[in-house]
């Protein structure tokens, strides 16, 4: 089985640890995978504000030449194993022609990406939903509900599915359901069936991928798969490709339910 994990952060996530490429490539070797994407937190398109408190959510633009660099010394060093250059994108709605421009940049050197919303366009402000428990709450109450900031993830999905990036746009939709992660916490039960059935139809239709999150496991607000496993299934019913995604910030983190992943859902 050739496994392959295509969600790994680095050490040039600002919000993450400094763990080196080596301990990334070393343990995914170990644990038999021959395939791994380097995906780190692309820079945040010109003219917008991170709005989490310590705006560490993507790197410096002027890090971006040095982060490629290190991929490709890293690649040298595991000429065994596939290694692919890539970017977690933010979709960030507003800012398309200035995401488009760093694609434009960045695209020469991708081998893989993935396009995520982290980040809400809510009246005159953009909202990190899913930075901790507090806003999330916080969120639901300025806008009457939890069901209102669902729906508005998934509005911000579907345009992401459809937004014109340029050439260079990531194929793969990152963790789809990521508006799921303080459901333990809100504990209010939320219907939304129909909505992530949508999202997945479009992605199929669009030709893309799916970024089978593992990430939302280890969340005690969450504790399940970016998208739940019945919505896995259902997307291997419909012939999208699926890619597993540890979403690491570390070594230890690298590959967590991958085995059941592999096991249930390959």
């Amino acid at each position: 089985m050739n496994k392959r994990d295509g969600h790994i952060h680095t050490p040039f996530c600002p919000h993450g640890t400094n763990d080196p490429f080596h301990a990334y490539i070393e343990k995914a070797e170990k644990n038999g995978f021959s395939d791994i994407s380097f995906t780190e937190h692309a820079p945040l398109p010109a003219g917008f504000t991170d709005t989490t408190p310590d705006q560490d959510s993507g790197m410096e633009l002027g890090e971006l030449n040095t982060y490629f660099e290190a991929l490709d010394d890293a690649k040298a060093q595991a000429p065994d194993m596939r290694i692919r250059s890539g970017l977690e994108v933010d979709f960030i709605q507003g800012f398309e022609k200035q995401t488009a421009q760093l694609l434009e940049q960045a695209g020469p050197k991708l081998e893989d990406a993935i396009l995520s919303v982290h980040f809400l366009r809510y009246q005159d402000r953009w909202i990190c939903s899913d930075f901790s428990p507090e806003v999330f709450m916080e969120v639901a109450k300025d806008m009457g509900s939890v069901q209102a900031v669902y729906d508005l993830y998934y509005d911000t999905v579907e345009a992401s599915i459809l937004a014109d990036l340029g050439p260079y746009k990531p194929k793969r939709i990152g963790h789809p359901t990521l508006c799921h992660k303080f459901q333990h916490v809100h504990q209010e039960q939320i219907d939304d069936d129909a909505r992530i059935r949508k999202i997945l139809r479009m992605i199929k239709q669009h030709g893309y991928e799916l970024d089978v999150n593992s990430a939302g496991l280890s969340k005690p607000g969450c504790l399940e798969f970016y998208p739940p496993e019945p919505y896995i299934a259902y997307a291997r019913e419909l012939g999208i490709p699926l890619v597993f995604g540890s979403d690491a910030h570390s070594a230890e983190g690298l590959h967590k339910y991958a085995d059941r992943f592999y096991t249930e859902h390959y």
